[in-house]
């Protein structure tokens, strides 16, 4: 990609999706310095837009667009993945054998899918009753499966924290329960949602929405669950919590598997030596690395003690923006990070219940005298389903929101 240098010092940003781009227009617009963007993978996939694809309210070509296209104006793309960070020298080195050396690094590389981790687990997405929304591929074949299926099991499968919008597994069920039920056969279809906790979200009014929810479409939860196995050929999944266990057989599973950060994040010394998920040991309210003062994370792959979301980062990357130019210019990082995390559940084919928080679970409306956001209404549809992939294109990805 043709790039003409900025002026000043050189910002590698790991990582071309959500984070990463939106931390590269925002610093690229504020003139900070000249911004390189590692990213191996050549289109970028708008991930809320999976729920809606695997659900049948959209289409997979709406959700992904050329990754040369997105990449803000002035900001260099090299079409390449991290192999490991040595903080001491400065220097990223890359899978393909190259490095590139940086004054300011900002780890934004997301969370791994590790499918693995459950035996059995990708075998089983491998097969065509086996779908999910976090990926593209399986999203659109869930939108198939469960458009037509007329009746049997669906299993829907929640993972445990830290997950990347993790409770984003519940948006496909809501959305496949309403169309079900608008065709006369949802009392056919046996619909068991399997969560990590003891309550579909966490916060007090928005479980109390989605308990109602899941009540008016008949669903069997099994609470403080998780997956441990899955037998693809015999088409079952085993859930368990302590010593008990059930083995439940399937039609369909909607799976979304455990998550991790990309291991070379430890493997460089960039996690907390107790940290078991591997994130960038960063100030949760400033995101510099607390070890490494050029090193700054945002997005999935931080540590920053609130639950990760897409929502997440826009109030994340101005407050790493404005800190990295204070440091640049001699001074501390002042500007703060509140935890602010936002889970629009897709409730119905045309309601949404929007949950927004801190990271103590509090209620963080974005607008503070419309508090009832957390319930059910046709308005957040409009903002989830429309705006919100407007601005994220348009703005967001350029740094201008």
């Amino acid at each position: 990609m043709p790039h003409s240098p900025t002026p000043g010092p050189h910002i590698v940003v790991i990582g071309g999706g959500n984070a990463g781009l939106s931390i590269a227009g925002r610093l690229t617009r504020a003139r900070i310095g000249h911004v390189t963007v590692v990213e191996p993978r050549t289109r970028h996939v708008y991930a809320p837009l999976q729920s809606h694809i695997a659900g049948g309210t959209a289409r997979a070509s709406q959700a992904v667009r050329p990754q040369g296209d997105v990449t803000p104006p002035g900001v260099r793309w090299l079409r390449d993945e991290a192999f490991t960070v040595d903080p001491v020298e400065h220097r990223v080195h890359l899978v393909s054998g190259g490095h590139l050396d940086y004054d300011q690094l900002v780890v934004a590389a997301g969370l791994r899918l590790a499918w693995e981790s459950v035996p059995g687990l990708t075998d089983a997405m491998d097969r065509a009753e086996g779908v999910s929304n976090y990926e593209l591929g399986l999203a659109a074949r869930a939108s198939a499966t469960l458009r037509d299926l007329r009746r049997g099991t669906v299993v829907f499968t929640q993972p445990p924290e830290p997950a990347s919008c993790g409770a984003a597994a519940q948006k496909p069920l809501y959305l496949a329960c309403d169309w079900w039920r608008s065709l006369g056969v949802l009392d056919d279809i046996r619909v068991i949602l399997v969560l990590p906790d003891p309550v579909p979200f966490g916060v007090p009014d928005v479980d109390r929405e989605l308990h109602r929810v899941l009540d008016r479409y008949g669903v069997e939860v099994r609470y403080s669950r998780e997956v441990r196995r899955v037998d693809a050929d015999a088409r079952t999944v085993t859930i368990g919590h302590g010593d008990d266990e059930e083995t439940i057989r399937y039609d369909v599973l909607h799976a979304v598997p455990p998550q991790r950060a990309p291991e070379w994040i430890s493997g460089s010394g960039l996690s907390a030596d107790d940290d078991p998920h591997g994130f960038v040991d960063v100030d949760p309210e400033t995101l510099q690395h607390r070890r490494f003062a050029d090193i700054w994370s945002l997005g999935d792959a931080a540590s920053v003690a609130t639950r990760p979301s897409g929502g997440a980062i826009r109030p994340q990357a101005k407050v790493l923006a404005k800190n990295m130019r204070a440091v640049l210019h001699g001074g501390k990082p002042t500007a703060r990070y509140d935890g602010y995390s936002v889970v629009p559940f897709t409730v119905s084919r045309g309601t949404v219940v929007f949950a927004e928080f801190d990271r103590w679970g509090r209620p963080r409306p974005t607008i503070p005298f419309w508090r009832s956001l957390s319930r059910e209404r046709r308005s957040t549809w409009i903002a989830d389903r429309r705006i919100l992939p407007w601005v994220y294109w348009h703005m967001i990805l350029r740094g201008r929101a």
